[in-house]
């Protein structure tokens, strides 16, 4: 475990509990990793569903996860009294995402359900980990209430999971006979 300083610092208007240079290159890596995960994730939602770029942004977003997951594993350690919830959103993340993977490369029966709610739910839990930690810095989000940094993806992803369940033509239900 990395010694803290008692010198807390500021950059870019985010107040960070340490000045560390070792703490702040883990954030520092911390940040590309969790900057990568969105945007590969928000791609591969946004592109067809066949081979090529769903897949490798799908790809690119897991081993981006697996860098968040080890960073804020680091950053958790350090300061665990605080970071705890982090590390279980962060976990859970992780886990759900391997099992949204694990459906559709090993093609489990009835895969598609598995991995849209697998990946869908990680990327929920990223977000809210992003704004439980960094919501009371954000402009807008610093009006908002600390339970809103916990349920507003929730509130918003869910429902898009739901439909996605419903409707889309991988997830639904083969008929027989017909």
């Amino acid at each position: 475990m990395m010694p803290m300083t008692d010198h807390p610092t500021t950059i870019g208007g985010i107040p960070l509990p340490s000045d560390a240079p070792l703490f702040l290159a883990l954030i520092g890596v911390h940040i590309i990793f969790g900057l990568t995960c969105v945007l590969a994730g928000l791609a591969a939602m946004l592109s067809a569903k066949r081979p090529g770029r769903h897949p490798w942004l799908g790809t690119t977003y897991v081993w981006s996860l697996l860098g968040v997951f080890l960073t804020m594993a680091a950053l958790s350690a350090l300061r665990w009294a605080e970071n705890y919830p982090l590390f279980l959103l962060g976990a859970g993340s992780f886990l759900s995402a391997l099992l949204g993977r694990a459906a559709r490369r090993y093609e489990w029966r009835r895969w598609a359900p598995i991995h849209i709610v697998g990946m869908s739910v990680s990327y929920l839990l990223l977000l809210t980990a992003f704004y439980v930690d960094n919501g009371k810095t954000l402009p807008l989000w610093n009006q908002l209430p600390q339970a809103a940094f916990w349920s507003l993806p929730s509130l918003i992803g869910v429902p898009i999971i739901i439909w996605q369940l419903l409707f889309h033509p991988l997830a639904r239900p083969r008929q027989e006979g017909g």
